[in-house]
């Protein structure tokens, strides 16, 4: 029998890596995970280093400068994660002639079109966080061939930094929330994302179509608002004991962030679909189950 297929991920503590780990043995992949300080692709002999040690199979880059307001005054340190790094994880993959799998982002779009957006669509971002991750997919794409660029929205999980964190660490001391209604995407379970990463990381190491490779968009089904995605949240926790508040559904321009965002994150997923069989499930059937295993974690692994 064939050994597993082995995965190195960069990056260690965000929500991707994590639920890569979670999920790698569902997958029949052995997922390592290579995390700052030993593993850093601020310096790209520790990757370098890392692959030539584990000799994976196929390499992920999940590691990245993800504090978008903070960017703004951050500029060199997300251009040095987000551009330069990742084109030195995707320049050390290649010299072990191997495919990566770089995750990417909605920010890299500017203004609405009507419509979800294609990977051949313009891209115009809008702040300096999404020019980062632009210029990183351009860097993934000139260090190595051997490349899938995943194109991801509005990611949550049962753990780390996230929108459902957030909302329901507000519902626990408050009544009513301010949610901002005119920005419209697709909440993107990480766990879902670690299912369409480990297809499409199989598929890399397993087939060399052309088809396989470039840039994908990946988004469930559906869409909503902040505000309609907060509603669903404390419409599952309420359900199972847990805490809820009112949704008071404002405007963009009545809660400013130093950052612009994208008033449209609806991705097509149709390329991805038809190129690697992977389709997310609609983003409502993934919050009861994350919420849920959120308010097991924090009442002692027995809910509520």
């Amino acid at each position: 029998m064939s050994p597993p297929l082995r995965l190195l991920c960069i990056g260690s503590s965000g929500q991707a890596a994590r639920a890569l780990a979670i999920r790698g043995k569902a997958h029949g992949v052995e997922v390592v995970l290579a995390g700052r300080p030993g593993t850093d692709l601020l310096h790209p002999d520790t990757v370098t280093a890392r692959i030539a040690e584990l000799r994976p199979d196929v390499v992920v880059n999940a590691a990245a400068y993800t504090a978008v307001d903070r960017a703004e005054s951050d500029v060199e340190a997300a251009f040095a994660a987000n551009a330069e790094g990742a084109g030195a994880v995707a320049a050390a993959a290649r010299r072990h002639g191997l495919p990566v799998v770089h995750l990417s982002t909605d920010y890299v779009f500017g203004g609405a079109l009507g419509r979800p957006r294609r990977e051949d669509d313009p891209i115009a971002p809008l702040c300096v966080y999404g020019r980062s991750k632009a210029e990183g997919e351009q860097a993934v794409a000139a260090a190595n061939p051997d490349h899938a660029i995943l194109r991801i929205a509005w990611v949550y999980a049962p753990f780390g930094a996230n929108f459902l964190m957030t909302m329901l660490r507000l519902a626990a001391e408050r009544t009513r929330v301010r949610v901002v209604h005119d920005q419209v995407g697709a909440p993107t379970c990480a766990l879902d994302v670690a299912d369409g990463v480990l297809r499409v990381a199989a598929n890399l190491a397993g087939d060399a179509s052309a088809g396989l490779r470039g840039v994908f968009h990946m988004a469930p089904e559906g869409a909503c608002s902040w505000a309609e995605f907060a509603e669903a949240i404390f419409a599952e926790s309420r359900a199972r004991g847990g805490p809820a508040a009112a949704v008071e559904r404002i405007g963009t321009r009545d809660y400013p962030t130093p950052a612009v965002r994208p008033a449209d994150s609806r991705l097509d997923s149709g390329k991805i679909a038809r190129e690697h069989r992977v389709a997310l499930p609609h983003w409502r059937e993934r919050v009861g189950p994350a919420v849920a295993s959120r308010l097991a974690e924090e009442h002692g692994g027995h809910g509520r």
